[in-house]
């Protein structure tokens, strides 16, 4: 049995639908304040909805679970600066409970989303796993102290845990309603209607913009690598394009100009993120099939497809 924390989100849900495919019994935990029932139709999972802080619901939804996928946090920069007190109960002492429940129910192995953000303002790149962490946000601090409080699990009590460090992931089922939306459902929903894309700063800040599906992959490997308990792995594809990019891409996707609006540059945001994946590659067997014009493209194109149908 696999537990899926927020398995009604954007990754959490392709993570489920990816193991359901395997024949895996799936438990989704899911209190649905971001996550959307629609992206589990037609999936076999069980649903458990409850709040990542309610610690009771939390064990119960663990027995009989062997493998966890913690997917559950409120997530932006921009919405930790707006409200650090969330961000931290839900990010920080919500994975300790899930650590703790896990612990308790002698689960096998947890696999933890964790964030790029945790690197914070260190200029060096390609950010590398043994860099020293310089978070800049109370997103980027609540996401730090879950990958430590996983490896202590790991050392203290022998719950084997593994962190991802996602960085900047796109794809079919990110949602551009929110406020606090992430950059490619936003750019792909203004070029959709014809109006202009909000553009931070003066867009030459570039991102390691990954694939749903390089992410599923790496969730997918972490729950059987042999070597990865203990550790925490950058997830992404090596390679760095800035949000001007995106607009470019966009344009050649849909045949015409995309206005551009530049506003000022968000509170916690960083200039540049590039990773060295050279150490996922060699303890979980992680390759990105899929590469960014590619993955935008896909994108684009069911993004296209399911606005048509609302």
């Amino acid at each position: 049995m696999y537990l899926i924390t927020g398995g009604a989100g954007f990754i959490g849900s392709n993570v489920a639908e990816a193991l359901v495919k395997r024949g895996a019994k799936v438990r989704v935990l899911d209190d649905f304040s971001s996550g959307f029932r629609e992206n589990l139709r037609g999936l076999d999972v069980e649903i458990v909805e409850a709040d990542l802080r309610d610690f009771d619901a939390v064990r119960k939804a663990m027995r009989g679970v062997e493998y966890v996928s913690h997917q559950a946090a409120l997530r932006s920069v921009p919405r930790s600066v707006d409200d650090p007190m969330s961000t931290d109960a839900v990010n920080t002492h919500g994975t300790l409970q899930l650590l703790q429940a896990a612990r308790e129910a002698g689960v096998k192995r947890v696999v933890y989303a964790s964030s790029s953000s945790v690197y914070g303002d260190n200029p060096q790149l390609p950010k590398s796993e043994d860099q020293t962490p310089a978070p800049v946000s109370p997103y980027a601090v609540s996401k730090l102290a879950g990958e430590l409080y996983a490896r202590v699990y790991s050392k203290l009590y022998g719950l084997e845990t593994v962190g991802l460090r996602y960085f900047n992931v796109f794809g079919p089922r990110q949602s551009p309603e929110s406020q606090y939306a992430a950059v490619v459902p936003l750019f792909m929903r203004a070029a959709l209607h014809g109006a202009p894309v909000e553009v931070h700063g003066d867009g030459t800040q570039s991102r390691d913009f990954t694939h749903i599906e390089n992410v599923v992959q790496a969730n997918l490997r972490s729950f059987e690598a042999p070597e990865a308990s203990g550790h925490t792995f950058n997830i992404a594809c090596g390679e760095r394009h800035s949000l001007l990019e995106i607009v470019d891409l966009l344009e050649k996707f849909c045949g015409r100009r995309i206005e551009r609006r530049h506003t000022p540059r968000r509170a916690g945001d960083v200039d540049h993120t590039h990773a060295s994946i050279d150490k996922a590659r060699r303890l979980l067997g992680f390759d990105p099939r899929i590469g960014f014009e590619d993955g935008l493209r896909h994108t684009w194109e069911v993004f296209c497809a399911r606005q048509g149908q609302n």
